[in-house]
């Protein structure tokens, strides 16, 4: 048995999924940083400025060639992402326009292999896969979880674990650690998301359990959640875990109080490049991935934002994802 496959086991074994830590600290004396401290004790100060330095690579001339010839004509690479604000993913630097995070630098470092320029398109998170269906986009970057459902539609090239992460108030004594913990409680969840197929999956359990259904909440924008969550209108919010721990650190008026994997209790969840199925991107994505995973450019991305615990060792093409059914 391979470690990736031997760690992502071991993780769906547990259920629950080791925490993000993360310590944070603006100064706009020196442009805007945010100091992050991973689990392994070390800290690294991320730089959230419109001046990135972004890590590059070089072109490979044989992944390059597997690019669809009008692509390759085009000369850009069409990224999607989400403009919803969500650190250290993606979100705007401190000039409030300028997209940054560990998402568009991976995306970046792909394009590099590819021989593409890549031209990152924000919009809202169903229009993502409006405009991959349409071919407006060729390929999304925004967190995009593997799911079996979603693998009907699209190809993914795999790059990151997904982790999910339950925020609630400093100090509210809440754990979550399963369905039972959410039993009756308010939660914040984003529509469309692997998120809230878990939490409506958890609070069916519940029910048939006899216990108290969840109380689901949407909101438009991560201020309105943060809002509520601080004036006790909701208990808890779920949402990817990265994000959640950036919040937690950078605020200090929230926590994380439970971790899980992306893709429920018996498998490791999987973030991947998505591009629409059988657009002939699959492959030459996860080449370049894997071309990055092994050149060392990738473990420097991740590390620059903190999220070298999220790391997989290889990129894999439509590998098993959330059943459409989580059990």
């Amino acid at each position: 048995m391979s470690t990736s496959i031997t760690r992502r086991t071991t993780a769906a074994a547990l259920g629950l999924t080791a925490a993000l830590v993360l310590a944070a600290c603006s100064n706009p004396s020196d442009g805007g940083t945010t100091e992050v401290a991973a689990t392994s004790g070390s800290k690294t100060k991320i730089n959230i400025s419109p001046d990135q330095d972004r890590i590059t690579t070089d072109k490979v001339d044989s992944i390059a060639a597997e690019v669809p010839e009008k692509i390759r004509k085009r000369g850009t690479l069409e990224l999607v992402s989400s403009s919803g604000s969500a650190a250290p993913l993606t979100f705007f630097a401190t000039d409030n326009k300028t997209v940054i995070g560990v998402e568009p630098d991976i995306a970046s470092l792909v394009a590099d292999v590819l021989g593409l320029k890549p031209h990152i398109n924000t919009v809202s998170w169903e229009n993502i896969f409006v405009g991959l269906d349409s071919a407006k986009y060729d390929v999304g970057f925004s967190n995009i979880t593997v799911t079996e459902e979603r693998k009907e539609k699209y190809d993914f090239a795999t790059y990151r674990e997904d982790n999910l992460g339950f925020e609630a108030k400093k100090g509210s004594g809440l754990k979550v650690t399963g369905p039972e913990d959410v039993a009756g409680k308010t939660v914040a969840v984003g529509s469309g998301t692997n998120q809230e197929k878990l939490l409506i999956e958890w609070s069916k359990e519940n029910e048939k359990a006899g216990r108290k259904p969840v109380n689901i909440k949407y909101y438009q924008n991560d201020s309105d959640t943060y809002l509520a969550l601080q004036s006790g209108r909701i208990d808890l919010y779920l949402g990817p875990n990265p994000t959640a721990a950036y919040h937690a650190a950078t605020t200090g008026k929230t926590e994380v109080v439970g971790t899980y994997s992306g893709a429920g209790a018996t498998l490791q969840g999987l973030i991947a490049a998505t591009t629409k199925k059988d657009s002939g991107l699959v492959k030459p994505l996860a080449d370049a991935l894997n071309h990055v995973i092994d050149n060392g450019t990738y473990a420097k991305v991740l590390e620059r934002w903190g999220l070298s615990d999220e790391a997989v060792t290889k990129s894999e093409i439509n590998p098993p994802g959330l059943p459409k059914t989580n059990k």
